[in-house]
């Protein structure tokens, strides 16, 4: 089940209260206050895994909390700190605040790992309080809460081209013959429900290379205002390097224009979000075995009068795979994102499970 959204809401761990206590032991007739300190709450981690593809491990399990600090205790012994939990996403998830609407991160690389609610810090116990006038206090601190946060997740597919068309194009077909995926075909529209993910090999060892492909499932006019499938998964195109846009040139298709099929998809592509059609977009001409010879003759007109690379493939025979192959991976190779080498992120520190006494109380122990 391909599960690509989901509203969580996470609850750190509260802060154990302080102590309040004094020293009642045979032989120490002025004792004094011994009252510990509470423990921290856990915090919620949240990192980003290549062992998770979908969200829906969040879908029918959307709260989720943290341990609470334990109470301090007497003889000045500070109560243990609360378990921390970590919920691992899948790489290229976005996550926001559901009340604000803010971006809280963008996970774009594995094992990235943030903290999205902090523990709430633990009371002081009365030890804390004494003075050279006031040597016997009862005050003491309860627990912080801990922080408490309504989360909204979207996933966003990381492939460096995607494709794109009129539903019953060739998507499918083309994927499952360039990479191991196996997607649903059939020879009805909206066959494809989910996008599917696949991984291309291009050349020989060691000269070999590879990128990600993504099958989208088709657009009709209208997508980006709800109609058919699109809106729903628009929004894994815009992370793609490349756009492979596919027109079918046969008759099967029902429509007469193939130019105008590619005009509808670009224009949905432009109301979603302008800097989509800028992309390089490679224009493939299918079902080349039963093709419309006028069709194909005005696509290959329009394409090199708007100087877009245009290639002629029949998924089914293989007639052009192989050119359309290398010209993606050229074109993934020319205009992948560079991920600049950077420092590496220091490791989250996670409080202490007894924290240490404060200064204060350090003195008077003097």
């Amino acid at each position: 089940m391909f599960i690509d959204e989901a509203k969580i809401r996470i609850k750190a761990g509260d802060g154990g209260n302080g102590c309040m206590a004094f020293r009642r032991e045979k032989f120490v007739p002025r004792g004094g206050p011994s009252g510990g300190d509470g423990g921290h709450g856990g915090d919620i981690m949240m990192t980003s895994s290549l062992s998770h593809n979908t969200l829906v491990h969040f879908r029918f399990n959307p709260e989720h909390k943290s341990g609470r600090g334990e109470h301090g205790m007497g003889s000045n012994m500070s109560g243990h700190a609360g378990d921390p939990l970590l919920l691992q996403v899948p790489v290229g998830t976005v996550v926001y605040d559901q009340d604000s609407g803010e971006l809280v991160h963008d996970f774009t690389r594995p094992n990235e790992t943030i903290i999205v609610a902090r523990g709430g810090r633990g009371g002081r116990g009365n030890q804390h309080f004494a003075t050279s006038v006031h040597q016997a206090p009862r005050e003491h601190e309860l627990g912080r809460p801990g922080e408490e946060r309504h989360l909204r997740l979207e996933l966003r597919l990381l492939a460096d081209a995607g494709l794109v068309g009129y539903p019953n194009v060739g998507k499918s077909t083309l994927i499952s013959r360039l990479s191991a995926a196996r997607p649903k075909i059939a020879n009805y529209a909206f066959t494809t429900l989910e996008p599917n993910l696949g991984v291309v090999k291009v050349g020989d060892w060691p000269h070999q290379q590879s990128f990600t492909i993504a099958d989208l499932p088709g657009l009709i006019e209208g997508a980006h205002l709800g109609a058919g499938l699109g809106i729903q998964f628009l929004k894994h195109i815009e992370r793609t390097s490349v756009i492979v846009h596919l027109v079918d040139v046969s008759d099967a298709s029902g429509r007469p224009d193939p130019v105008e099929d590619f005009k509808v998809i670009t224009e949905e592509l432009a109301s979603f979000d302008p800097e989509l059609p800028k992309r390089p977009t490679i224009v493939v001409a299918s079902k080349a075995d039963v093709a419309n010879p006028d069709k194909l003759k005005k696509l290959t007109t329009y394409a090199k009068r708007r100087k877009l690379p245009l290639y002629t493939i029949s998924a089914v025979t293989g007639e052009g795979l192989e050119p359309l192959k290398y010209a993606i991976a050229e074109a993934v190779a020319e205009h992948r994102p560079v991920i600049l080498e950077t420092a590496p992120e220091p490791a989250v520190k996670l409080k202490p499970a007894y924290p240490p006494p404060a200064a204060s109380a350090r003195r008077n122990r003097r």
